[in-house]
């Protein structure tokens, strides 16, 4: 495993020190690679098949689709909808979130109130793409417990009220390059997604085989690739827990300052940062 993060480090659920491999992975890179996850290559290979299937279709049937506010922000985004820090995102995507029944989390649910927007082509898209959020899902889980342990606590430290029904987010995107972006081209803009930070706290990345696109910044502030490697997931942590909807999330007792008991981060109820995000992160 690397030390110095001028590559990923990549974690072997086989390895005995997984647990401090995490720690180290979490707090100095904020990145690594998750092997052995149990999920079968066919069907990551056929999530990545299927999903190109959709958007090589024709512009007029992935609107049918398309996302909206009534919607939950649920469904096809076309390429320059998605906005990073004020800049159209060259990529298009489906957003698909946990679904919530109406009034479930009353006022603070509303914005994310609905049901999933799934194409009726490729056929079994839809079982499909629930199948493999489930086992992603679990997978997450596991390495929640792995990542608890690291931070001193036991391994169930993330189920129950904070997230044992944890509120799930799967983004399928599509980078067709900026050249066909249904006409929507930016000429000043030739970047698929701009740099951000992920709003839950972690994610699994599927990326295609072949190609060298997703780059990741270090401690040092340096862009560093992350080439896909096959039988793993790319793993990211981001603004917080991966909790359920209404999980008040605090920091730890590390995150005081020693020298006047101040803390550094401030609280946060994770349905206000979720909603907050993607009301401003779309073009609509």
């Amino acid at each position: 495993m690397a030390t110095d993060f001028k590559s990923i480090p990549v974690i072997d659920p086989g390895v005995r020190e997984v647990v401090k491999q995490l720690d180290q992975a979490c707090r100095e890179a904020g990145f690594f690679y998750a092997k052995g996850h149990g999920i079968p290559e066919t069907m990551v290979k056929e999530v990545r098949n299927i999903t190109h299937k959709f958007f090589d279709l024709p512009y007029e049937e992935k609107l049918k689709i398309k996302m909206t506010p009534a919607a939950g922000y649920r469904g096809y985004q076309r390429i320059g909808e998605n906005i990073t820090k004020g800049v159209p995102d060259m990529d298009e995507a489906i957003d698909c979130y946990k679904e919530l029944k109406q009034g479930m989390y009353g006022a603070l649910g509303k914005p994310m109130e609905g049901c999933n927007q799934w194409p009726h082509y490729p056929p079994n898209f839809k079982e499909l793409m629930e199948k493999y959020i489930s086992l992603c899902t679990e997978v997450s889980r596991k390495i929640m417990r792995g990542i608890a342990l690291a931070l001193g606590g036991s391994p169930d430290e993330f189920e129950g009220e904070r997230g044992g029904d944890a509120f799930w987010v799967m983004r399928l995107i599509g980078y067709p390059g900026a050249s066909t972006a249904n006409g929507k081209c930016t000429s000043e803009n030739d970047i698929g997604c701009g740099a951000h930070t992920d709003y839950g706290l972690l994610t699994l990345v599927n990326q295609d085989e072949n190609i060298t696109a997703l780059q990741v910044r270090n401690q040092a502030g340096e862009w560093i690739s992350a080439p896909p490697i096959p039988g793993t997931f790319v793993c990211n942590i981001g603004d917080m827990l991966k909790p359920n909807y209404d999980a008040a999330v605090e920091p730890l007792e590390v995150c005081v300052r020693k020298s006047s008991g101040i803390r550094k981060f401030e609280n946060a109820v994770y349905g206000e940062h979720l909603v907050s995000k993607v009301q401003t992160n779309f073009v609509t």
